[in-house]
Order: C-alpha cells, then structure tokens, then sequence
C-alpha cells in the first residue's frame, strides 16, 4: 500500500454520500454542509438505483466523486428482519458491491462504509471490541443483515490489500434522531416506542404492551454524534480494522421505554409480551479505540430523545404507516 497520511480533507472536492436522505446520510449532509464542503452529491433511490450495477457505474464516471461515504442500505427493526431475511441479504449486498467497486474503478480517494452493531456474534463477551467480529455465532433475527454488513468490511479490507486505497470501515452502535424511521412495522426500537407512546397518550390509553421481557441492554447514539464521529474518522483515520462508534454506555429497553414515556407524556401502564423475541441480551460497544484517535460522543441520551421527539410532532403528517 502506498503512503497516506489522514488529514483535513478538501472542502471543494466532490463528495458522494450514499444514502443522503437516510437517518444517517441526512445527518452527515447537515454536518458535511455545516463544515463548509461546498460540492456534495446525493442521488434519491428514484434518480439511482444503487442495486442497478450499470447505472451505478455510469454515475460514477460521470460524478468522479474524490470522497465517498456509504450510508445507503435497507434498514429495519427485528420483525422487519425477520420477515424478509432474503431482501435484507441480497439488497444490501448488492447495494455495497456495486458501490464499492465503482468507487475503486474511478479511483474513489478516501470512502468510509458504515456497518452495524450487529456485526458481532450474539453472546460476544461484553463491552464489544473490534476484534470478536467473526469469533462466533450471529443472532438469528438479524443474520442476514449482518452478514451482509460484515461482508462490505472485509471488501473494504480487500480493496487496501489489493489496491493500495485507504479506504476505512466504522461500525455504529444504534442510531436515533431527526429523519429517522417511524414506520410501525419497519422502525427500530427507540422511534417505535416514541410513535407507539405519543398514539396510546392521545388515545388515553390505559396500558402499552411492548415486544419482549424488556431486560436487554441496549446503546444509543444520536445520529448527529455518528455524522461528526464519521468526519472525524475520515480526516484522522486509516487502518484496515473498523472502528466501533458509540457511547460506551447502555440501558435496559425497560429504562428506555419509560424514559421515552415521559418526554412524550404517556402516563399509563408499560406492559411486557416475553412471547415475542428479545434479540441479543446485549450490544454495548466498546469505543476505547475511537475515544483514543480523540473523539467521543456528546448528546446525553434525554437530550437527544427531548429533541427527537420534537422532531416528530414537526413532522408527523410525512411518517409512512
């Protein structure tokens, strides 16, 4: 591999962010803009299809795009994963290897490709680090995503081995913000309970059944923290391993429900149905690796919900059902 040296990147140079309407691609837009890169590309899955590899290719050789991140993917919550493993699978690889080998046709200069936590076998010894990544068995209800993620790392780690790019990897922890999900059957866990609250508070509801025991530990980081995390990154990283991003810190979905109940301000009964699945009994990262490159995260997790929530009521005529 050729020298490279990470540093602060050309604000009027060409960058392609994948995914630029997602959760996360609007986030690191906002940030890109706010940081005064004044070339961004985006294209809608209406204007690309980035599971059509001609059209891909054809985009990048008309962009030649110096920068790409990738934030484009099929995304969804347990049941969403459960019901259709085949298209969380299949999209994704598809998306990713179409990209990514664009990218290095026309010599795409520095990429990031952004994966998940789920990565990582079920019952990984707790915090996360980097290094349990293929070390055991996956979780079920989320395989298929994961191994898809998985396998744009390691084409990540192909494409420096083999062509010399300095390409990186970063792996987020569970996202939440402004622009996320709020879909009732294709949402994470966060956006689903503030719909599911703010809809049972206007009704008056007495009680809210919730999906498991409630017992799993979950992470949380807000979107904005992710985006600034992947500037960063970019501007002081380049190694073939990924690095985890998060706030090495959790909480039970039982603490998050009622935390999220009481900024929405739904004063019923939180029930539990243990007859639906819990997914991993816990994913907290550990991000000593980023926090030694000199960044951690900033929005304290009520903060972050207070304004995701506000970003609901501001928008809750667009949400998809």
């Amino acid at each position: 591999m050729t020298a490279f040296t990470p540093g602060r990147l050309d604000r009027s140079a060409a960058f392609y962010v994948a995914g630029h309407r997602g959760l996360v691609g609007s986030a690191l837009w906002r940030r890109l803009a706010a940081e005064g890169f004044t070339n961004m590309v985006g294209r809608t899955s209406l204007e690309l299809d980035l599971r059509n590899r001609s059209d891909v290719f054809a985009f990048f050789e008309k962009e030649r795009p110096r920068y790409v991140a990738v934030a484009a993917a099929k995304v969804g919550g347990i049941l969403a994963n459960q019901t259709y493993p085949a298209e969380f699978l299949s999209e994704n690889v598809q998306i990713q290897v179409n990209v990514l080998d664009a990218a290095q046709k026309y010599g795409v200069e520095r990429l990031l490709f952004l994966g998940s936590s789920c990565i990582y076998p079920r019952l990984a010894p707790q915090p996360l680090k980097e290094e349990y990544l293929l070390t055991g068995p996956l979780e079920k209800t989320n395989e298929a995503y994961a191994i898809a993620k998985i396998s744009g790392i390691l084409q990540v780690q192909s494409v420096r081995r083999q062509y010399g790019l300095p390409w990186i990897s970063a792996m987020p922890t569970n996202l939440y913000g402004p622009g996320d999900n709020f879909s009732k059957t294709g949402s994470h866990v966060l956006p689903a309970l503030i719909r599911r609250f703010d809809e049972a508070r206007a009704g008056e509801e007495a009680s809210v059944t919730n999906w498991g025991t409630g017992a799993p530990r979950r992470e949380f980081l807000h979107v904005d923290d992710l985006a600034d995390a992947c500037l960063y990154l970019l501007e002081h990283y380049d190694a073939a391993e990924h690095v985890n991003v998060g706030v090495g810190a959790d909480l039970t979905i039982k603490d998050l429900a009622e935390m999220i109940a009481a900024t929405v301000g739904y004063e019923g009964a939180l029930e539990w149905d243990a007859a639906k699945p819990d997914g991993t009994p816990r994913k907290l990262m550990d991000v000593s690796k980023l926090e030694s490159l000199g960044w951690s995260a900033r929005i304290p997790l009520e903060e972050g919900i207070a304004s995701t929530y506000a970003w609901f009521n501001a928008n809750r005529n667009s949400f998809r059902n």
